[in-house]
C-alpha cells in the first residue's frame, strides 16, 4: 500500500478505521507473485509490524 491508497481507505473508511492501525510498506509493484525477494522485504518488514 502506498501513501495514497491510505488517503484513499480514510477518505472513504474513516469511520471503520478510526480504532484501527494501518502500515505503509512503500513497496513498489514490481514484482511477480511469490517472488523470492518480495517475499523476504515482507517478511522483514511486516515481523516488527505483527509484533505489535
Amino acid at each position: 500500500m502506498k501513501r495514497k491508497h491510505l488517503q484513499r481507505l480514510k477518505a472513504g473508511y474513516s469511520r471503520l478505521l478510526e480504532h484501527k492501525r494501518l502500515h505503509v510498506l512503500d513497496i513498489p509493484d514490481d514484482y511477480r507473485y511469490m517472488d523470492p525477494e518480495l517475499i523476504t522485504i515482507l517478511e522483514d518488514t511486516l515481523t516488527p509490524c505483527l509484533k505489535g
